[in-house]
């Protein structure tokens, strides 16, 4: 059964039939997380780097901004089980697609939001394809924990 993870979007499942998937990954970021052990894995596609951004929105759909989607999607995986240092840690996207001229740069910030805070907690990242001029789809298996990557217009690769 596939969920969908939309644009701002977070889910968590144990169930061994659910696939997770996200799909137009351009300058958002696509963070997948899976506990072997636990058979637990989650999917967050936040758009920005942080709520500060928009308090009101950030209020309303935490899931929206790395800052306050990133803890929640490893919180509400250790409510299942998941242990941080059994995570595969899976990230995709943070592309420049509408910012041609590089002048928001909401892809690079969006990553490196990821990268602190993912270094602050010594979390290492097992699989990253992240910038380019590019959209990207990530599908998450959770009986197996196996990730598929499809690049604009390309096949669904195994990663």
């Amino acid at each position: 059964m596939n969920l969908v993870v939309g644009v701002g979007d977070m889910k968590v499942s144990n169930d061994p039939e659910s696939v997770l998937i996200t799909y137009s990954l351009g300058s958002c970021i696509g963070l997948a997380i899976y506990d072997p052990v636990a058979k637990v894995g989650g999917l967050l596609h936040y758009m920005l780097p942080e709520s500060s951004l928009d308090k009101l929105k950030a209020k309303k759909n935490p899931y929206m901004f790395g800052d306050t989607g990133i803890p929640l999607l490893f919180k509400e995986t250790y409510k299942f089980g998941a242990k941080k240092n059994r995570l595969k840690i899976i990230v995709v996207g943070g592309s420049q697609i509408l910012d041609q001229k590089g002048l928001f740069n909401i892809g690079k910030r969006n990553h490196t939001v990821l990268r602190k805070m993912l270094w602050k907690n010594n979390a290492m990242i097992d699989f990253e394809d992240v910038g380019g001029s590019v959209n990207r789809t990530l599908r998450l298996e959770i009986e197996t924990g196996q990730a598929w990557l499809k690049v604009s217009g390309g096949e669904m690769n195994k990663i």
